[in-house]
């Protein structure tokens, strides 16, 4: 199955736009219920203000309340950004940490966060449990557990050490182009013939591939071997 992943999704990556590993911290935090593409909209004037952990650490906390409020919660967030930037300065002489012990005790970053930017920023295998990862995982029947850290050991044991970062992104890419929480395009998904879960969604191919997502929806059809929506 992650095979087949890698050949549907070649294009996968981290969607969230980011310069530098802080860069990357904040857009995660702000990637918190909230999409990649609003993020991405509101990351660049936030950055032009704030180019670095030492420029957001002497914010104000209502201008930062304004300048990410689009991304919703944005008061829990904004909180977490002043913090993360005043740690970040104070503990670690303005440079984000490169290891997971380190990050995850910064304030507003998780394992999730942490692995999101030490795979994409540093270069450090991890396995990003996102919503999307949690789902499919159990779609797949690769796990029953539903505590994201369970989930990340049960994946470490399955795919190669080296894999975790680009099978996360694919994993997400599937989540977010074809295997879809509510209405999942089984019919016109490439793991359909491996996947337990299979009939979730419309099994009827024509049905099906109108529920494929993203920019690539005629070759992700093609893969699957049904007509183009």
């Amino acid at each position: 199955m992650a095979r087949i992943l890698a050949e549907t999704h070649p294009d996968a990556h981290c969607e969230l736009d980011f310069r530098n590993p802080f860069e990357l911290a904040v857009a995660t935090i702000l990637s918190a219920q909230s999409t990649d593409v609003r993020v991405n909209l509101t990351t660049p004037a936030l950055f032009d203000r704030y180019p670095d952990a030492r420029a957001m650490a002497g914010a104000e906390i209502a201008d930062l309340e304004e300048m990410i409020r689009s991304t919703g919660f944005f008061r829990n967030k904004a909180k977490s950004l002043l913090g993360l930037a005043t740690a970040v300065v104070t503990r670690y002489d303005g440079e984000l940490p490169r290891t997971m012990a380190e990050l995850v005790e910064l304030p507003g970053i998780g394992r999730k966060t942490a692995n999101v930017i030490l795979g994409n920023a540093f270069g450090v295998p991890g396995v990003t449990v996102d919503t999307h990862l949690a789902r499919l995982v159990g779609r797949f029947g690769w796990t029953t557990h539903t505590d994201p850290v369970k989930i990340e050991r049960v994946v470490d044991d399955l795919i190669p050490r080296k894999d975790w970062t680009m099978f996360s992104h694919r994993v997400i890419f599937h989540g977010r182009r074809v295997c879809h929480a509510r209405k999942p395009a089984c019919g016109a998904c490439t793991l359909a013939r491996l996947c337990p879960s299979f009939g979730t969604g419309p099994a009827d191919p024509v049905q099906a591939a109108r529920l494929l997502k993203g920019p690539r929806v005629a070759e992700l059809a093609a893969a699957a071997g049904v007509p183009a929506p």
